[in-house]
C-alpha cells in the first residue's frame, strides 16, 4: 500500500488528548478515533479525561499513565496525533537513562516513540503539536531539543514538515502560535513523492501540506543551505548546534535527516475573525464576571508599565524588573490575546482578559466566550468549575487549525 486510506477512512490514535480538540478538528468519515489517551498525573480528579469521556464516550478511551500503556493493546493505526509538553529531550547512552528530565511529564515525547516502535506496522501519518519554543530550545544549545526529535523520527522512517502557525494570521479568533509536525512513513504515497522531489523549497512553499492548508509568502533567498542532522541520539543531544552551527526557522522539512528551513511569512487574505465575534450577550453574563470598582486600581497597575526592584530568591541580590504596559481593556476589534492556563477568577492579573461591554462596564470573559477563542463548541467544558473550564482552555488549541490540516492531509492522500 502507498497510503490509501483504509475503507475511506483513517484509523486516528489520540495522545494527550486534553478535552478532545484533535477529535473535534478530525471530521467523520475522513478520520476515526479508536484509540485515545489523556492522563493528568499532577490531580487526583482527571478533569480533560471526564469531559473527554462526556463528549466522546469511554469506548477505546485509556484514562491512565501512558507509560503504562502496552504497545500491543494499542490497536494498528493509520494516523497518530497528540500535544505534548515541551520539556527537556535529552537522552544518555539508552533512552530509559534520559536524564536532564524533571517531574512526571518529562518523558512523553519518548513514549511517542516507544509507541511508533513498537508498532510492526507504523503509521502512515503523524501530526504532533508544541509550542513554538521547542525549535529554539534549550536556551544553552540552541535547536538540540527539536534535532532529537526529527532525528528519531527520521530513524523510525519518517519524512517532517514543519511550520509556526499563529492560528490568528489565518482568520481565526486568538493570537495562539503553536508549532505543528506533520510525518509521513516510508511506506506512504507522500513521502515518496518527498523522495522524488528534486527541489525540496517548493514542499515549503507550495506542495506540502502544511503550505496547502496554510498559505506563505517569502523570499526564497532566505532559505538557509541543508544540513544534516548527524550521529546517534545521545551525540545530539551532547553536541548539536556546538561545533557546527544549526538552526530551525518556523518553516521546514527533514527527509533521511537532511533539513531545510527558512522563515516564512503568512499569505492569507481571508475574513478575520475579531475578539467581539465571540462575546456573548451582556444579559447572559453572570455579575461575578464583572470588575469590582474596588479592584480597578489593581487591575491597571498590573495591565500598566512598570519598573520594580526585586530580590532574586537564589542570590539575594536586588535586580530591577521592567515591564511594558498592555492594552487595557483588550481591543474588541483585534483577535484576542493567547488564552493562559489562570484565565479564570475574579482576582486582578496582568494575563487575564477584560473587555468592556455594550453596558459600558469591564469584565473578564466567559468559559463559553473562551471556548470560542478555541473553536470549540459552546459548553464544551461545562459541568466543572469556571476557573477549572478556563484552564482547560488555556491548555488546549485552536480546533480550526487541526481541521484545516486534516481536510488537505485527506486530498494530499488521494491526490
Amino acid at each position: 500500500m502507498t497510503g490509501k486510506r483504509t475503507n475511506g477512512t483513517l484509523k486516528t490514535v489520540e495522545l494527550f488528548a486534553g478535552v478532545g480538540g484533535f477529535r473535534l478538528g478530525l471530521k467523520e468519515p475522513h478520520y476515526k478515533i479508536i484509540w485515545a489517551n489523556q492522563w493528568e498525573p499532577a490531580t487526583g480528579l482527571q478533569h480533560a479525561a471526564n469531559i473527554y469521556k462526556e463528549r466522546f464516550g469511554s469506548k477505546h478511551f485509556y484514562n491512565d499513565d501512558i507509560s503504562k500503556s502496552n504497545v500491543k493493546d494499542i490497536p494498528y493505526h493509520d494516523f497518530l496525533v497528540g500535544g505534548f509538553p515541551c520539556q527537556d529531550y535529552s537522552v544518555a547512552r539508552t533512552l530509559n537513562q534520559a536524564k536532564g528530565i524533571v517531574g512526571q511529564k518529562g518523558v512523553l515525547w519518548w513514549e511517542i516513540y516507544r509507541i511508533i516502535q513498537g508498532k510492526k506496522r507504523r503509521p502512515k501519518y503523524l501530526l504532533l503539536e508544541n509550542v513554538d519554543r521547542l525549535l529554539k530550545s534549550p536556551a544553552f544549545q540552541r535547536g538540540r531539543d527539536f534535532a532529537i526529535i526529527l532525528a528519531s523520527l527520521s530513524d523510525l522512517g519518517y519524512a517532517v514538515e514543519w511550520r509556526v502557525i499563529n492560528a490568528a494570521d489565518y482568520g481565526f479568533p486568538q493570537r495562539r502560535r503553536r508549532v505543528f509536525i506533520m510525518g509521513y512513513h516510508k511506506t506512504s504515497g507522500i513521502y515518496k513523492r518527498m523522495d522524488k522531489e528534486l527541489d525540496l523549497s517548493a514542499w515549503l512553499f507550495k506542495e506540502g501540506v502544511i503550505a496547502k492548508s496554510f498559505p506563505v509568502k517569502s523570499e526564497r533567498s532566505l532559505i538557509y543551505p541543508e544540513f544534516q542532522i548527524k550521529g546517534d541520539l545521545p551525540d545530539i543531544s551532547d553536541g548539536f548546534n556546538k561545533d557546527v552551527p544549526a538552526r530551525f526557522e518556523n518553516t521546514g522539512v527533514m527527509i533521511k535527516r537532511t533539513v531545510l528551513t527558512t522563515k516564512t511569512t503568512p499569505g492569507y487574505k481571508g475574513k478575520m475573525t475579531v475578539l467581539r465575534d465571540v462575546l456573548v450577550p451582556d444579559k447572559e453574563v453572570p455579575e461575578e464576571f464583572y470588575v469590582n470598582d474596588k479592584d480597578l486600581p489593581q487591575w491597571k497597575f498590573l495591565k500598566g508599565r512598570k519598573s520594580l526592584v526585586r530580590v532574586s530568591k537564589r542570590t539575594g541580590r536586588e535586580y530591577r524588573y521592567d515591564e511594558g504596559s498592555m492594552v487595557f481593556p483588550d481591543d474588541l476589534d483585534k483577535p484576542s490575546r493567547t488564552i493562559v492556563t489562570g484565565e479564570g477568577g475574579g482576582t486582578p492579573s496582568r494575563f487575564k482578559h477584560v473587555v468592556k461591554v455594550q453596558n459600558g462596564r469591564l469584565r473578564r470573559l466567559t468559559p463559553v466566550e473562551l471556548e470560542r477563542l478555541n473553536m470549540f463548541p459552546d459548553n464544551h467544558t461545562s459541568g466543572e468549575s469556571d476557573t477549572k473550564r478556563a484552564f482547560l482552555m488555556g491548555n488546549a488549541l485552536v480546533v480550526g487549525v487541526v481541521e484545516k490540516l486534516g481536510e488537505k492531509l485527506i486530498k494530499a492522500i488521494d491526490n
